[in-house]
């Protein structure tokens, strides 16, 4: 019998990990494409042979989604494997219609397809959907386990937007690694607290080489997910976030559902900033799928360490770029500190230059704040001049990294960080962790 014929859909991070982990030594599969959405700039290019191994000599091409069901008839794909996080249920049967139509079968791998098990305890920090607040979870742990005495690896979902192949296995440690692998804003968002705090953070295309070379420097390895992504290492703790400024999104997305029914321990994240019938909402729908997790409300502390007066101020506000973007939310920390602090929010969709434009244009839902977007040079180019063009007293950034380092303002800037504060209960539970990982 000849290999079965596969089509991975993805964004350039699930797909590759259950490639790398599922199929690409696997000699009853034959992958003969990637598909790609979400992130810009991936289709068109190839999974390096370098990576895809030997059964792979001329490595794998990676279309965009759209031509889905016509490389399915033209290559007679036999299963079309989804890889990709932070979307619909309903957009999920989408596709899976699609390759039904086209006469292919419709696959989801598992944990036991693809996780990866690790020497040390793992602490897992995932999420129903993007923007929930995992990046503060991380962080606090990574700096209450330290202060236990533990060595904390962080490994980041990964986010490889570049060459490929040379970021197989990426290590973080100072600010000049950001230069050496040509990060993105989008992957500075998620390296850079770490960095700004000297903890090493890793990330890449070959996580279980990543996981191996972390091991070493590590007493705990600490799983940064990305979207509303399953982890990719088996947890020893499963923590899952629920965000009540989205309350019912957790039974309604995939894969963020199957972490909230995994989860061991769920966080109600921004639960100081929710209306309480939110927050009662979404322990509820919790409750309901996962009846053995421990609950625990967390808030998160909006701060601004280098403050101006900015009653009366117009401010423009740049958030998160994945919250805002397919997070689906339309206003994030920085919203709510400006307003709080008595600002006057300008539209940032009247001053948007090409490709920053184009944004508005695909996520109308956005309100009066600007999406940290860099996905490449020219990208970061529209994003400064879009700041430097508005109308603006000050910029109000909510965005974890420092603009200042990647680009020139015009204008006074007001970073804005933001901290979990968790409860005694969940500091507890993380104690019990900390004593057992000391014994491993």
């Amino acid at each position: 019998m000849r290999p079965a014929r596969i089509i991975i859909v993805g964004a350039a991070g699930r797909d590759f990990h259950n490639f790398n982990v599922h199929f690409r030594d696997n000699s009853l599969y034959r992958v003969v494409a990637f598909t790609a959405t979400q992130i810009p700039n991936i289709a068109g290019r190839r999974y390096p042979a370098a990576l895809a191994g030997p059964r792979y000599p001329k490595g794998i091409p990676i279309f965009p989604e759209e031509q889905l069901t016509d490389l399915i008839r033209r290559h007679r794909v036999d299963q079309v494997v989804h890889a990709y996080s932070d979307v619909s249920h309903l957009e999920v049967m989408h596709t899976a219609s699609a390759a039904l139509a086209a006469g292919a079968d419709f696959r989801i791998l598992g944990p036991r397809s693809m996780y990866l098990r690790s020497r040390r305890p793992v602490i897992a920090v995932c999420a129903v959907r993007t923007g929930a607040g995992k990046s503060p979870t991380s962080q606090f742990l990574v700096d209450y386990l330290t202060v236990r005495g533990l060595r904390v690896g962080v490994v980041r979902h990964p986010m490889p937007y570049g060459d490929l192949e040379s970021m197989a296995v990426q290590r973080f440690a100072a600010y000049d690694d950001f230069l050496k692998y040509d990060t993105t804003i989008e992957e500075r968002e998620e390296y850079e607290p770490y960095v700004r705090r000297g903890v090493v953070i890793w990330a890449g295309v070959d996580y279980r080489k990543i996981l191996r070379r972390a091991e070493k420097e590590a007493d705990v390895i600490l799983w940064d997910g990305g979207n509303n992504d399953l982890p990719f290492f088996a947890p020893d703790l499963h923590i899952t976030l629920v965000d009540p400024h989205r309350p019912g999104h957790g039974l309604l997305y995939h894969p963020g559902e199957a972490n909230l029914r995994a989860a061991d321990v769920i966080l109600i994240s921004k639960s100081e900033t929710a209306p309480p019938a939110a927050v009662d909402e979404v322990r509820r729908n919790a409750r309901s799928v996962n009846r053995s997790a421990r609950i625990f409300r967390t808030r998160l502390r909006i701060t601004a360490p280098d403050p101006r007066p900015l009653q009366g101020k117009r401010v423009i506000v740049v958030e998160d770029g994945p919250t805002l973007t397919h997070g689906g939310m339309a206003y994030g920390a920085g919203a709510i500190f400006a307003r709080a602090e008595g600002a006057r929010l300008v539209n940032p969709a009247r001053y948007a230059v090409g490709s920053i434009r184009k944004v508005y244009e695909k996520y109308p839902h956005l309100g009066h704040v600007l999406p940290a977007m860099g996905y490449g040079a020219r990208q970061i180019r529209e994003f400064e001049a879009t700041i430097n063009d508005a109308s603006a007293d000050i910029v109000v950034a909510a965005t974890p990294v420092d603009l200042s380092r990647l680009i020139r303002i015009n204008k006074p800037l007001v970073q804005v960080r933001y901290a979990l504060v968790p409860s005694a209960g969940f500091r507890k539970l993380l104690d019990e962790f900390a004593v057992k990982a000391k014994r491993r």
